[in-house]
C-alpha cells in the first residue's frame, strides 16, 4: 500500500531520515520512503497498512498530514516513470526560441544542464553576448553542432 504523506516544503529530505531511522528502531511495517522528484511538500510512503503508516509518521517534526487515498501501483509507476526530453539539445547547437521574453531570437548553446531541464545560451545578432539561462522547452533546435 502507497501512502502520500504531506510534508513542510523543503524538508523531504530530513523529514525522510527520520521516519526512516524510526521505521527502523520500531520494526514497523514500513517498506520504503520515496522522495518524488517534482512534488515538493510530498513522501510516499510503502507501508504494510494505513494504520502502520500513522504510527510511523505520528508526532514527528514537518509532517503536515496524509492524504486519504492510497495509490494504486499503476499511480505510483506514472508518477516516478523518468520525463523523457522531446529533443537532445547539445552544447554549440544553434535554437530559437519559441516563447518567453526572447520569442524569436537565436543563440547558441553554451551549457546544458539536463537535471533542470535548463540550457544557458549566448544570444545571437546582439552588441554584447550576455549568458543567459532559462528553460529547455523554451527553445528549438534548429541546426545541430558539427561532431
Amino acid at each position: 500500500m502507497y501512502l502520500i504523506v504531506r510534508v513542510t516544503s523543503s524538508q523531504e529530505k530530513i523529514t525522510a531520515d527520520i521516519l526512516e531511522n524510526k521505521a527502523q528502531k520500531s520494526n514497523a511495517h514500513v517498506y520504503s520512503i520515496i522522495m518524488p522528484e517534482g512534488m515538493r511538500g510530498y513522501l510516499i510512503i510503502e507501508a504494510e497498512s494505513e494504520s502502520a503508516c500513522r504510527d510511523l509518521i505520528m508526532n514527528e517534526p514537518h509532517i503536515k498530514g496524509m492524504l486519504p487515498t492510497p495509490l494504486g501501483e499503476a499511480e505510483l509507476d506514472k508518477m516516478l516513470s523518468v520525463k523523457q526530453s522531446v529533443q537532445e539539445i547539445g552544447i554549440n547547437d544553434m535554437v530559437e526560441f519559441m516563447s518567453g521574453p526572447f520569442k524569436g531570437y537565436k543563440a547558441k548553446v553554451r551549457k546544458v544542464d539536463s537535471a533542470k531541464e535548463e540550457i544557458t545560451v549566448e544570444l545571437m545578432d546582439v552588441a554584447v553576448p550576455i549568458p543567459v539561462t532559462t528553460k529547455s522547452n523554451m527553445a528549438r533546435v534548429i541546426q545541430k553542432a558539427e561532431a
